[in-house]
């Protein structure tokens, strides 16, 4: 059987020159170092080509290795996908269980492309209630591209923003820091997201307006955009839009706009 459709392929020598090239020409200027997106919409794609819901899903993580190849091409270095959140346990056990196979299936598939692509995997999120041979297959993951460098791609997997706030100052208080010493710099070096720079870009498919728990320390001061794309159907073109309306904001982190 022909598996290349299965398999991440980053990109051809010169393909990220050609991309600088263009933004020096003022298509794309400035490219957001890191991006993080809110993939919904799954379901509702599903749902319109009278497929089940787990179909939407398998179309979804399918859409992620095009996802990366236009991140990489235009020289995006981090990107954190939404892949489950610690709300998503909610959901009926089945669609958890099927849920899990599927990333179970991507990541035995794909991680030796994304290592040979000089992609490094990371995890954001916790590992409690995650069953062993999954843990166990992200771990393999992560272990083998952890000195990769040409990209940054961060799973936030079982993971929640408020969570992750609680558990950074659990760190603290464990560690003894004094009260008087912890500042925003200091929490942000507890979370799970070190020694990422914070999120330029949050973008969030299928038209919803909602961060739903995600990255919400990071992205205090993220540009945010969304459409109404379906995540399956988000392709080149439609990250294309994101990244000029990006690029035509002018981000003053709380300051005023310049005369």
């Amino acid at each position: 059987m022909d598996n290349t459709q299965n398999v991440v392929r980053l990109p051809a020598p010169g393909v990220q020159e050609r991309v600088r090239a263009r933004e020096r020409q003022g298509e794309i200027t400035p490219i957001p170092r890191h991006i993080a997106i809110i993939m919904d919409g799954n379901g509702r794609w599903a749902k319109k080509r009278h497929l089940p819901q787990l179909a939407g899903h398998r179309a979804g993580t399918q859409n992620i290795r095009r996802l990366l190849q236009s991140c990489y091409d235009y020289g995006i270095e981090y990107v954190t996908l939404y892949a489950f959140s610690t709300e998503n346990w909610s959901r009926p056990l089945e669609e958890v269980r099927a849920l899990f196979q599927i990333l179970r299936e991507v990541i035995d598939r794909e991680t030796q492309a994304l290592h040979e692509a000089g992609v490094q995997i990371r995890h954001v999120g916790t590992m409690e209630k995650v069953p062993a041979d999954l843990r166990d297959s992200i771990q393999r993951g992560l272990d083998l591209t952890k000195n990769n460098r040409d990209m940054v791609l961060n799973i936030a997997f079982n993971y929640g923003g408020r969570a992750e706030i609680v558990e950074a100052v659990q760190k603290l208080v464990r560690d003894g820091v004094p009260a008087e010493q912890i500042d925003a710099g200091l929490i942000s070096k507890y979370l799970y997201t070190a020694d990422c720079p914070d999120p330029d870009l949050m973008i969030r498919t299928a038209g919803e307006m909602r961060l739903s728990n995600f990255l919400i320390w990071q992205a205090a001061y993220a540009e945010y955009y969304t459409t109404e794309t379906l995540w399956p159907d988000f392709d080149l073109e439609a990250l294309r839009k994101a990244l000029i309306a990006f690029s035509q904001r002018q981000r003053r982190f709380g300051g005023r706009e310049s005369e």
